[in-house]
């Protein structure tokens, strides 16, 4: 690392040159251009058509992938010198492969080659760094969002799905595959609803956007109050055995679920950390909103982006 910490070296690079942004996700797919200050400067999103085949779901990432690409060029006059990708999860290292729970025609596809040579194609050969979606959220938060200033915090999100992203002084938890911070299955409800993953009582599987609409028969954008509360109390549950298990003081979460719900879902939330988090060390956690709304996401795959070359580990575009 250039700087002692990941969130410090993204705050020191001078503004130039663009990453091209991606953000996969089960309802939508993002596309955008982000300078090195963080500025989103322009996007486009399709929805996730779940009924496609694999390729047929990828070509309509690469349309996207192409149209900002020539943006970059003809509207905004900048350079594309990386591209950074968030993805659901699971993924291998670098989004090399990708399976995310919640788009069941990918499972270990290619998507980090897919990508290298739409990119080739349009004439632009960068390095392609991946990671976790709601990783680069953490990396977005830390950097310019609620978690500005701090070296230890969870970054969630709480929509489709839920997931998370652990920074520990100051540095992103990877773990052995690049998977740390699956906060989404970790069991808050042992008798609970089956989820994705095949285990019961997942987070995901009980206060995910899906898991609602399953249990409550309403879409979550039609929540009644009981349902705001108790979702908030799940992700509590979760966020208070992160902050016991990890030594934190805050929790950034974000996503549809969570903001659209509101000060019900964080006012319930830290009722339960306020009940749970009751060592010396984790008494006072918090829960906070994200900071920075819609933008998160894509600003969160430019930080993986500009955070693989601060780390010097660029590799060359044809690399798999």
């Amino acid at each position: 690392m250039v700087a002692s910490t990941v969130i410090a070296s993204l705050r020191e690079v001078a503004n130039t040159d663009l990453a091209l942004a991606i953000d996969i996700g089960g309802t939508k797919i993002a596309v955008g251009l982000v300078d090195r200050r963080g500025n989103l400067i322009d996007r486009d999103m399709v929805r996730t058509d779940l009924d496609k085949r694999a390729n047929d779901l990828y070509d309509s990432l690469a349309s996207l992938v192409r149209r900002q690409a020539q943006r970059a060029i003809d509207t905004h006059n900048g350079r594309i010198v990386a591209t950074g990708i968030g993805s659901a999860g699971p993924i291998d290292p670098d989004c090399v492969t990708v399976s995310p729970l919640n788009i069941p025609a990918w499972r270990r596809f290619p998507l980090r080659e897919a990508l290298v040579e739409t990119l080739h194609d349009s004439g632009i050969d960068v390095p392609v760094f991946g990671d976790l979606d709601a990783k680069a959220f953490a990396l977005a938060e830390g950097w310019l969002g609620a978690a500005q200033g701090e070296t230890n915090f969870i970054g969630m999100v709480v929509s489709t799905g839920v997931g998370g992203g652990i920074v520990l002084d100051g540095k992103l938890l990877d773990g052995g595959s690049g998977n740390a911070g699956h906060v989404g299955h970790v069991i808050v409800n042992p008798d609970g609803h089956r989820c994705g993953c095949g285990a019961r009582g997942c987070l995901e599987a009980e206060a995910s956007g899906i898991a609602i609409e399953s249990i409550t028969g309403r879409p979550p954008t039609q929540p009644t109050y009981e349902i705001m509360q108790r979702t908030g109390r799940m992700v509590g549950l979760a966020v208070a055995s992160v902050c016991n298990f990890f030594d934190l003081k805050l929790a950034v979460i974000g996503g549809g679920v969570a903001l659209g719900f509101g000060p019900t879902f964080f006012a319930s939330a830290q009722e339960v950390l306020d009940q749970q988090c009751r060592l010396d060390f984790s008494r006072g956690a918090r829960v906070v909103p994200a900071r920075l709304g819609d933008r998160g996401p894509l600003v969160g795959a430019a930080a993986v982006a500009w955070r693989g070359l601060n780390r010097g580990a660029s590799q060359p575009p044809n690399a798999r």
